[in-house]
């Protein structure tokens, strides 16, 4: 049985059901054919009513789920398997946190970029929990100017809970090389997609994050600060991280709302892990639509309106005493 979130409880016992009625039918001594389609038909309808008004914080939940697919398996699923990785960043080593190389989509090449998680307990150690270290940041930034050498345009993957911390990521420069890399990406003479897969947090996530298009799934979070850090600042414990999640207005609709994106991906009832297929071929549609818009744009139209749809975002107050 799928891991199930703590909101998520109420429909444990229809999939045990579930599970047994398909465990009859494949020995074969009952038809269970009706039941299994009953069953399933009850999950669907439960499912949809609890997702239906989820909070912030559940929807945090949702973004973490260890189900969830990762960047990797976006790539692979869009691109059919046609697709190269490229490693290193010809400078320090190569960060297996930043993973990215050329892929085929709709017969055109792209650049893909993103953060990888890890899909086990091994993995997610070998990939350092999708936090990449200021060598992650400069082989993305590598693999962005590879991409304008040869005109292709660039999609980004954005799935991180921050930028590692580590004393010797400072020491080797995390703030320049996310700096370094808003700098190139406001300028980039290709078009860049930005897609939040996942979770979405401070700089770590904003270090592949400046695009002509920016979008989020619907069960994603894109924030300057993750709910428990947000609770462990301004309360000193981690109890009110339901209230820092809703404060920080960190959802996708909250994000559409106040023009820091440009759209959201609609999810399947239960998560993008209910049904990966489904949501990769959603992602593979709202790509090659965005891609068929912008590759029409004169190279100075496009970074122009990128520059300048980042610039208007927030208040500037002008205050005189």
């Amino acid at each position: 049985m799928a891991s199930l979130l703590d909101f998520e409880e109420p429909i444990a016992p229809l999939l045990e059901q579930l599970e047994k009625a398909k465990e009859i039918e494949k020995k074969g001594d009952v038809d269970m054919s009706k039941a299994v389609r009953d069953l399933e038909k009850k999950i669907k309808v439960q499912r949809q009513e609890i997702y239906k008004n989820l909070t912030p914080w559940q929807r945090v939940q949702v973004a973490r789920h260890p189900e969830r697919p990762y960047t990797l398996a976006y790539i692979e699923a869009v691109t059919g398997g046609e697709f190269i990785e490229l490693h290193g960043d010809r400078n320090v080593n190569d960060d297996k946190a930043m993973v990215g190389g050329f892929g085929m989509i709709d017969g055109r090449t792209v650049m893909f970029i993103g953060q990888q998680k890890g899909v086990n307990t091994k993995l997610r150690q070998f990939r350092n929990f999708g936090m990449p270290n200021p060598e992650g940041y400069r082989k993305a930034l590598r693999l962005m100017k590879l991409a304008e050498k040869f005109n292709k345009p660039v999609v980004t993957f954005i799935d991180t809970p921050g930028a590692y911390p580590g004393i010797e990521a400072e020491e080797r420069g995390q703030g320049e090389a996310i700096a370094r890399n808003l700098f190139e990406m406001a300028q980039l003479k290709v078009p860049i997609i930005c897609i939040v897969i996942g979770e979405g947090a401070s700089g770590g996530a904003l270090g592949i994050g400046v695009g002509d298009k920016v979008l989020m799934l619907e069960n994603t979070w894109y924030s300057v600060i993750s709910p428990e850090s947000c609770s462990s600042i301004l309360w000193r414990n981690w109890d009110n991280k339901e209230k820092a999640a809703e404060v920080l207005k960190l959802t996708p609709e909250n994000m559409l709302e106040n023009k820091l994106i440009d759209g959201i991906i609609k999810e399947p009832i239960g998560g993008a892990h209910a049904s990966p297929v489904e949501i990769f071929e959603k992602v593979k549609e709202d790509i090659i639509r965005n891609l068929q818009k912008l590759e029409s744009l004169d190279v100075d139209k496009l970074i122009e309106k990128r520059i300048r749809k980042f610039s208007n975002m927030g208040v500037v107050g002008d205050e005189t005493v």
